[in-house]
């Protein structure tokens, strides 16, 4: 799958918008509608330089990321998934610590810890099945990015102190 080369670009929300701040809504209608958004999401994503972006965070509700981003073995990956489930971890769960960043959280990374691999089912925007497994990057992204949709941000999975300063260094208040 290859990222639309069109599509306008959206700013980015920070941490503290509400709307990264709740699950969000499902999306019932595969239209046009849904297709522009996506454009729009991948050319909001290229803008900025990211790896993966979450509808929210563009201010949409709706329950749709998009990603481009390479796997352990470097293996590239530009997808979308609309209304995404992040399917259980298999045990043993192996856990990687990585740097992670955000774009809602500009400039600042923390180390995070997160399971080594994640797959994640939904739909295309044309309705057909997608299921996703990665490691690396990809799989570090589509924890985060679903996530996103799930009302979180990285920094809420910090520890207090260590959000309060990525936060205060972002220029971004604690909610």
């Amino acid at each position: 799958m290859t990222a639309p080369t069109t599509g306008t670009v959206h700013p980015i929300v920070y941490y503290g918008d509400q709307v990264l701040h709740r699950p969000c809504k499902p999306v019932t209608e595969f239209d046009d509608a849904l297709a522009t958004l996506i454009a729009d999401m991948f050319a909001s994503m290229y803008e900025v330089n990211g790896v993966g972006l979450a509808a929210n965070q563009i201010g949409v509700d709706a329950r749709v990321f998009v990603l481009d981003c390479a796997d352990a073995a470097g293996v590239n990956k530009v997808a979308h998934v609309v209304n995404p489930v992040l399917e259980p971890t298999e045990p043993p769960r192996e856990l990687v610590t990585r740097s992670e960043g955000c774009l809602s959280v500009p400039g600042q990374y923390h180390d995070l810890a997160r399971p080594k691999t994640a797959t994640v089912s939904g739909f295309t925007m044309k309705g057909e099945p997608i299921t996703i497994t990665g490691d690396g990057t990809l799989g570090q992204c589509l924890q985060h990015e679903f996530d996103h949709l799930e009302g979180m941000v990285y920094v809420d999975r910090l520890p207090r102190k260590a959000r309060k300063k990525v936060l205060a260094d972002a220029g971004l208040a604690e909610r």
